[in-house]
């Protein structure tokens, strides 16, 4: 095992507001493991909203760029502690371990749960965020608790298994709190982002029919990985797929259609929803959700089973990586950049460290 520097390079969140309070550095301390938890060498890291949404402030409710906003600017509501690392989506190896974990462990290729229910040997409720109550993978080095470190025995490359962690997991929490079987139909907004793709797999892996919404332009990849239907952005839902037409609604948009959303639901259907790109205020005539029976899941906290099924989809091949771009990691503000276009389908990286396809075997 190669000697751990004291000091990594890493990107730091300095604040809120543009591309100009992320810091690239070359000094900063790569952390210590303590009780109960892993090093783990950062190999790859890849963008998501969250990242973007947290730097601007878009999490507080006084309003993004508010006075008031750095004072409730993180996923649970509370005042983020700056400067921060951010970065949810890792992909690495264990290379030293704290108190209370084995050292057979060393050497294990990784992809890191996001949802952290415990930190340094303390049990979390709620749970703490990767790259945002705690640091993340837009450095050299991070450390988590050893239970959320998983194992992983893939020929994927590590730039492709960082394009997992958040997106699948959101994905593959959604429908598992849908309870999303092979009879369902789901109707998938948001289909081409990184949560949408994944989810659009996921529920084809259960069986499920899959309706997409997309743009035009990205159709037919959404039906290489498993639409069988699409509708195009922006038309009425009502009309491409008529009243009461789908078991389950995966939402990513929010938004002005979202009331929509509701009325293509079958009486008994399920509603999840997990971002708001589309706008976060929407209007609801409750009448149509306890008519129809409607249920609704607002879905953050991974539920225990999904990171470990999402893993197990992976090593079985049952999903595929989709990256559209990957970049240096001091590029970050150009991968942020791309990624609010958002002109891509699947997911953005940050190359983090070498990110060179290997297997590591399984230890009996």
């Amino acid at each position: 095992m190669n000697e751990i520097p004291k000091t990594m390079s890493g990107v730091a969140l300095t604040g809120h507001g543009g591309p100009e309070v992320l810091e690239f550095r070359t000094d900063l301390p790569v952390p210590v493991p303590g009780q109960g938890e892993v090093l783990v060498r950062v190999a790859a890291a890849g963008v998501n909203n969250t990242d973007i949404n947290t730097r601007t402030g878009w999490y507080s409710k006084s309003g993004a760029g508010s006075e008031d906003s750095s004072a409730d600017a993180s996923w649970t509501g509370e005042a983020l502690q700056l400067p921060r690392i951010q970065g949810a989506d890792v992909c690495g190896e264990i290379v030293a371990t704290g108190p209370g974990v084995d050292t057979a462990r060393l050497g294990e290729r990784v992809l890191i749960e996001p949802c952290l229910r415990e930190v340094a040997g303390q049990s979390m409720e709620p749970p703490w965020y990767l790259g945002s109550e705690c640091d993340g993978g837009f450095a050299g080095y991070t450390t988590v608790a050893a239970r959320h470190a998983h194992r992983i025995n893939s020929t994927l490359s590590d730039v492709e298994l960082a394009s997992f962690p958040c997106s699948y997991s959101t994905a593959e929490n959604m429908l598992t709190r849908a309870g999303v079987g092979a009879k369902d139909t789901v109707l998938i907004t948001g289909a081409s982002g990184g949560v949408g793709s994944a989810a659009v797999q996921l529920a084809r892996a259960r069986g499920a029919k899959v309706v997409a919404v997309t743009s035009a332009s990205k159709a037919d990849l959404l039906r290489d990985i498993g639409a069988a239907r699409i509708v195009h952005r922006g038309a009425s839902l009502e009309q491409a797929l008529g009243r009461n037409s789908v078991d389950v609604v995966i939402d990513l948009v929010a938004g002005s259609q979202w009331g929509e959303l509701l009325d293509v639901l079958r009486p008994g259907g399920r509603y999840a929803v997990s971002g708001a790109i589309g706008g976060p205020l929407v209007e609801l005539d409750i009448r149509t959700l306890y008519l129809k029976d409607l249920s609704f899941f607002g879905c953050t906290v991974l539920e225990p089973e999904v990171f470990g099924n999402l893993v197990r989809h992976i090593e079985a091949g049952r999903i595929k990586p989709l990256v559209a771009e990957s970049w240096d990691l001091h590029e970050i503000d150009k991968a942020q950049a791309s990624f609010v276009t958002k002109k891509h389908t699947g997911k953005i990286v940050l190359r983090v460290a070498g990110s060179q396809g290997r297997q590591i075997s399984a230890r009996p």
